[in-house]
């Protein structure tokens, strides 16, 4: 057994502005916002898992997703977050009515939509079938 196999993860995602990210993170997408380490990072809960909003400045976000997580009802979340202003990502490779919602269904059955973060760093809704 190694030294991390039973500790806590913790998982990071960049910022470069306090009040855009309290505005997303806490208020949109309400999660419980924890602490400010200013100027290093914002601490938020993820339901018992810390995430780590950390200040970099200036950076250049990647294109695949960096924090996801894991839904049980998939079409509630999106139209529970679409409600409280949160946009999702419309790629043209999902092949979507205008009017559905931006749910992919990928070739194994899961059930996938993506945001960006006002920093531009991709976020991820999955349920699992």
């Amino acid at each position: 057994m190694s030294a991390l196999s039973s500790a806590a993860p913790v998982t990071f995602v960049p910022i470069s502005d306090k009040d855009k990210a309290l505005a997303f993170y806490r208020d949109q997408l309400g999660l419980t916002f924890v602490l400010d380490q200013s100027p290093f990072a914002l601490v938020f809960d993820l339901n018992g898992t810390m995430l780590r909003a950390t200040f970099v400045g200036e950076f250049q976000a990647f294109p695949f997703t960096v924090l996801g997580w894991s839904v049980p009802d998939i079409a509630a979340a999106v139209a529970e977050l679409t409600q409280a202003g949160v946009s999702f990502n419309r790629y043209p490779w999902m092949q979507l009515a205008a009017d559905a919602q931006p749910i992919w269904t990928a070739p194994g059955g899961a059930q996938i939509a993506w945001i960006n973060d006002p920093f531009g760093n991709v976020l991820s809704l999955q349920q699992d079938i």
